[in-house]
C-alpha cells in the first residue's frame, strides 16, 4: 500500500472544512482532481474514509480513526525536513498541544503570540479541556499537564511547579471561622472538584494529615470551583497560580498556609513515546519553561534548568 502525502494532505483538509471541492481549491486543484485523489485514497487503505451526499462531507467511524494517523505522518514529514535545517527559525509545521482550560488560557495562551514571531514559520493549534485524554490516539504533539502524574509510556518533563494551597472569601471566614488545624476542615463547608473529598496536609512538623471533607457543592470545572470561593460558598484547594491576583486583592485568604497540600502537585510537558524529539515540540517546551521560570508562582524552586522527570 502506497499512500501519497498530498492525498492525505487534502484528506486532512477535507475533514477541517467540510467540503472536498474547497479543500482541494486551497491545495490547487479542481473538484474532479480532488474527488479521485479521496477515492485513491480510500481504495489504497481498503475503507470508506467519507460519507458524501449533494450537501455535506462528513468522516466515517474508519474516517475519524485514519485522521490523526494521517495528521501524525504529515506532521512526522515535516519534521524529518525541519531535522535537517540547521536554523532553528526555519522549522516549519503544525504544532499540536493540549493544556487543561484554566491553565491554558492563563499562562499558554499569551505566550503564543511571542512563539509565533520568533518562529513565524510554525502554527499551532492549542486545544483547552478540563478533560484528559490520549493525546497520542488524537494526534498531538505535546499536553501540558498538571498533578502528580501516574506511569505511562509518555515522556514527561517537568518544567515547573504548581503549589496548592486552601483559600476562602473574607466573608465565609467571618460566619464559619477560620480552621486552626487540618482536622477543623471537617466541620466546614468544602467545595469539591471531581468528587475528591480526602484532602490530605503535611504539617511543619512532617505529620501528614488526612481529612475527609464534605460540602454542598461539587464541580467538575476549576474555574467553578474559584468563582464558588469567592462568592463565599466555603473553602476550595486550588493551585496559588490560579488564584493569585484574588489574593493579592484580599478576595480570598489562604487557610492554614503553614500546612503542606499533598500530593505536592507540578507542571509537566507530556509528549508521545517517540525516540526522538520533534524539534518544533522542543522549541516550544524551552520556551514555556523559560517563561515560566520568570513567573513567580510557576519558579520550580528546587529544579535545576533542563532537569526531566
Amino acid at each position: 500500500m502506497s499512500l501519497d502525502p498530498k492525498s492525505l494532505a487534502l484528506f486532512v483538509r477535507v475533514a477541517a472544512v467540510g467540503a472536498i471541492g474547497k479543500a482541494g481549491a486551497e491545495l490547487g486543484l479542481s473538484r474532479t482532481a480532488a474527488t479521485q485523489r479521496v477515492r485513491d485514497l480510500e481504495a489504497s487503505v481498503g475503507t470508506q474514509l467519507l460519507h458524501r451526499t449533494t450537501r455535506s462531507v462528513a468522516l466515517s467511524a474508519d474516517g475519524e480513526v485514519f485522521l490523526a494517523h494521517a495528521k501524525r505522518i504529515l506532521s512526522d514529514i515535516d519534521e524529518a525536513f525541519s531535522e535537517l535545517q540547521r536554523d532553528p527559525a526555519t522549522v516549519s509545521g503544525e504544532l499540536r498541544v493540549a493544556s487543561s482550560a484554566s491553565f491554558g488560557r492563563k499562562h499558554l495562551a499569551p505566550l503564543v503570540g511571542e512563539f509565533m514571531e520568533r518562529y513565524p514559520r510554525l502554527s499551532i493549534q492549542l486545544h483547552l479541556s478540563d478533560g484528559v485524554f490520549d493525546i497520542v490516539e488524537n494526534g498531538f504533539d505535546l499536553a501540558v499537564r498538571l498533578g502528580d502524574l501516574s506511569p505511562s509510556s509518555l515522556k514527561a518533563r517537568r518544567i515547573a511547579d504548581s503549589a496548592r494551597i486552601v483559600v476562602a472569601a473574607p466573608n465565609y471566614l467571618s460566619r464559619c471561622g477560620m480552621p486552626e488545624m487540618p482536622d477543623d476542615l471537617r466541620r466546614h463547608n468544602c467545595i469539591i472538584r471531581s468528587d475528591a473529598r480526602m484532602w490530605t496536609k503535611r504539617g511543619p512538623d512532617g505529620r501528614i494529615h488526612d481529612v475527609k471533607v464534605s460540602g454542598n457543592f461539587a464541580t467538575n470545572l476549576a474555574e467553578a470551583v474559584t468563582e464558588a470561593a469567592l462568592s463565599g460558598v466555603g473553602l476550595a484547594r486550588k493551585c496559588r497560580w490560579e488564584v493569585t491576583e484574588h489574593l493579592d486583592s484580599g478576595a480570598l485568604v489562604e487557610v492554614l498556609p503553614e500546612y503542606t497540600v499533598l500530593p505536592e502537585w507540578s507542571i509537566y510537558a507530556v509528549r508521545p513515546p517517540a525516540p526522538t524529539l520533534p524539534m518544533r515540540v522542543r522549541l516550544f517546551t524551552n520556551f514555556i519553561a523559560d517563561r515560566f521560570e520568570q513567573t513567580p508562582t510557576l519558579a520550580p524552586s528546587t529544579l535545576p534548568k533542563g532537569a526531566k522527570r
